[in-house]
């Protein structure tokens, strides 16, 4: 696979036992016995500990289901009481943060797509003594906001990861859509495209109606005769945009962030030219299992740095071998 990696950043070796996985609420309910439920192994001899996962993941997006599945492994290994808990309104996700906090858990890992509506409450987590790490979203604010460690992908080097390819490929008009705004990672991957192709236009969609998604990417198409390639920011809405390029009847190609195992087969089918991979089934993974490693030794995965887990490319030449891992809920 491809990797881009045009920074220094804090790498991590991490042995990952395969386990079946543990169940817990998505809402809050009481998580079954992560480790009977692993069945492929025995979970670590440390005392048990509950941890919050607090994300502004909408329902039905398949990337969420990828973090929360390794979330779920590291929890089983490791022997720890997952709390997975989620809503992609701000102001709602700041108050699963503060039930997590009544709720005296032991670590919080937690998104920062909407970093200002976070920052009070995950003050009240540092006075109260609870680690946090961050993930997926908000890396450049992260430790401003008192997380010890940050797992996902730097977005501006994603877009320009993508930027760079689409001019590679000639493309001089890219539509990036963001299926929600304000959000400062998709905004961060429109702006890194942008700086590779200035003629990148915005759109801005419902990313919770893919309905809605589809019929205002197809009319932003059909009003846009030189947009030559269309770009979702999430495996769900590339493909709902494939949608759109044929009810708009347009020429423009199809490219993507992030990854599902129908994205990864319309990448080998040749229907999507390419997309970037930031690995989701590690950012559930290693932010659970650097949790647990703070609170057994004290130690500070990535030494106060980002720990990158992407971008990579996958396209044409590697999605074969990519897909077989996502069938499996890994990528």
């Amino acid at each position: 696979m491809k990797k881009f990696s045009w920074r220094k950043a804090a790498l991590v070796a991490a042995v990952v036992p395969m386990m079946a996985l543990s169940a817990c609420s998505s809402q809050g309910g009481k998580p079954a016995d992560s480790a009977n439920a692993a069945g492929g192994g025995q979970a670590v001899s440390t005392p048990r500990i509950k941890v919050a996962l607090i994300t502004h993941a909408p329902s039905g997006d398949t990337f969420w289901d990828i973090v929360r599945k390794g979330a779920e492994e590291a929890a089983a290994k490791d022997n720890v009481d997952l709390q997975y808990l989620n809503d992609p309104d701000a102001g709602r996700q700041s108050q699963l943060v503060q039930q997590a906090i009544d709720q005296k858990v032991d670590g919080i890992a937690v998104t920062l797509a909407t970093p200002d509506a976070l920052k009070d409450v995950l003050k009240k987590a540092e006075d109260a003594g609870i680690p946090v790490v961050s993930l997926n979203a908000g890396e450049d604010v992260s430790a401003k906001l008192g997380a010890f460690t940050h797992f996902g992908s730097n977005e501006t080097l994603a877009g320009a990861a993508v930027g760079t390819q689409l001019a590679a490929q000639g493309f001089k008009h890219p539509v990036c859509v963001i299926q929600a705004q304000g959000h400062v990672g998709l905004e961060a991957r429109c702006a890194g495209v942008k700086q590779k192709v200035p003629g990148t236009e915005i759109l801005y969609v419902n990313g919770q109606d893919m309905t809605s998604v589809q019929s205002t990417a197809t009319a932003k198409l059909q009003a846009t005769k030189d947009a030559d390639v269309i770009i979702g920011l999430g495996a769900p809405i590339t493909i709902t945009l494939l949608k759109s390029v044929t009810d708009a009847s347009s020429s423009a190609k199809v490219a993507s962030f992030d990854l599902n195992a129908e994205l990864a087969q319309d990448i080998v089918d040749g229907k999507v030219l390419f997309t970037v991979d930031q690995q989701p089934w590690l950012q559930g993974y290693m932010s659970i299992d650097a949790i647990w490693q703070n609170k057994r030794g004290g130690f500070k995965i990535g030494g106060g740095q980002p720990v990158l887990t992407g971008p990579a490319i996958v396209d044409k030449s590697n999605a074969q071998d990519v897909l077989k891992f996502a069938q499996q809920g890994l990528r």
